[in-house]
């Protein structure tokens, strides 16, 4: 039986970046697929090549989005099966789509859309949201870039909100007293569950900001508010991960919910990279 070809769709360099998607290539290869890593920008890939294409660490997809969905739509009409698929990628690339699942009855973290970047507009939503500190930040956005914590209006911001849509958020104190917790699906079922906290004097959680990851094991509480928003999702992806924090009320509200390119932090559970493999190998069967 010939082998079976996986491509992990990356970006050019991950200079400056932590990923680990590369623990998942050996499983792969004791499942009979070879696996090849390859820049979303590389115009001279032969899609039709590959068994699959899954997308992995193109983590600069957000600086030109439009580029991004064309080579999708590219590698969706190819012989390679697309996963996380392109309808999937289209609804969770702008934030959005928190919108539709807070009307839907998720617990989702109070948000302001649709805003004007002004010193007034800044006011209100200080007065809207009760807090003292926001969150602003793109709605197609990934890695925290342009994402700001605010006491007060920046003038020096302007440029940057005045030609992209934005999403205004209570500053949420638990994510460095505690920090954000994510759950992570593979081939429809619970794989594991970290912690990211922030690094002293910064907000933000992502290892490229200095953030500190630890393997946790996850309360049925958590599980059971992971899974009803996964469950939303039809039909079920090939991976997703599940970002929480606790709330005021001790329950858990969506920060956000990842099925683009998250991190998988496959190295943070002994079981997670073949897990990952044989939920890729189950796709192409």
């Amino acid at each position: 039986m010939s082998r079976r070809k996986c491509c992990f769709l990356s970006m050019d360099s991950l200079d400056g970046y932590v990923s680990d998607d590369e623990l998942a290539i050996e499983p792969l290869r004791d499942l009979g697929c070879d696996v090849q890593t390859v820049s979303w920008r590389d115009t001279t890939v032969d899609w039709n090549s590959f068994n699959i294409v899954v997308i992995r660490t193109t983590w600069d997809y957000q600086r030109a989005p439009d580029a991004f969905l064309a080579v999708l739509q590219e590698i969706e009409s190819s012989k390679a099966r697309l996963e996380n698929s392109l309808d999937v990628v289209k609804w969770n690339l702008d934030k959005r789509y928190l919108r539709e699942l807070a009307s839907k009855g998720i617990n989702v973290v109070p948000t302001i859309w649709d805003g004007v970047y002004t010193h007034k507009s800044f006011d209100v939503w200080l007065d809207e949201l009760n807090c003292r500190e926001l969150i602003i930040k793109p709605t197609v956005s990934a890695t925290a870039e342009h994402t700001y914590r605010m006491r007060e209006f920046d003038p020096n911001l302007t440029d940057i909100f005045r030609t992209r849509a934005f999403m205004v958020q209570p500053f949420i104190e638990m994510i460095v007293s505690e920090g954000e917790y994510s759950v992570f699906y593979m081939g429809g079922e619970y794989s594991h569950t970290i912690l990211k906290s922030p690094k002293t004097a910064d907000f933000r959680v992502q290892e490229e900001h200095g953030g500190i990851i630890s393997a946790v094991e996850s309360t049925a509480k958590l599980r059971e508010n992971a899974r009803a928003i996964f469950d939303m999702l039809h039909p079920s992806p090939l991976y997703a991960r599940v970002d929480l924090v606790r709330d005021a009320g001790d329950d858990f509200a969506l920060m956000e919910l990842e099925i683009i390119e998250p991190a998988l932090y496959l190295r943070m559970d002994p079981g997670a990279p073949r897990r990952f493999a044989a939920a890729i190998d189950g796709w192409m069967n």
